[in-house]
């Protein structure tokens, strides 16, 4: 992700997209929908580190004031989904409520996801335990 964190760009369009490097070229009709309007970053979990990714993010969200974050990744990615969790990380670092809107693409459509999956996603004993309630199992 090489970009100067105050480019214009992000004060001229003021929306940003945050997506998985693979969506361009395995969804392209829905890369470009998202992408429509704002200013899109490809972004490699697999090859940058999400603390990398994050530094950045800080310090791009730290000096302009964005209308919207959209993330965009492929599910099922054990890589893309730190692009969630990196960027609902950055939220808590700055102290800001961060209008994110979060997308996996499943089964060629964009899903959207909750704040709250996302968050919850991080607790495996959270997710083991919504497993056993919905087969029955005692908690």
């Amino acid at each position: 992700m090489t970009v100067n964190v105050c480019s214009k760009r992000f004060r001229e369009k003021r929306k940003l997209l945050l997506y998985g490097e693979c969506v361009r070229d395995e969804y392209p009709e829905i890369y470009q929908r998202y992408a429509a309007g704002r200013v899109s970053l490809a972004i490699c979990m697999e090859k940058e580190h999400m603390n990398m990714v994050g530094f950045k993010l800080a310090g791009l969200l730290a000096r302009i004031d964005l209308e919207e974050i959209v993330v965009l990744t492929v599910d099922g990615s054990p890589h893309c989904i730190q692009l969630h969790f990196t960027i609902e990380e950055v939220e808590k670092i700055l102290g800001k409520n961060l209008n994110r809107k979060h997308y996996v693409i499943e089964n060629g459509r964009a899903v959207s996801i909750s704040k709250k999956a996302v968050k919850k996603a991080r607790y495996l004993s959270y997710i083991e335990n919504v497993l056993k309630k919905a087969r029955g199992d005692n908690v």
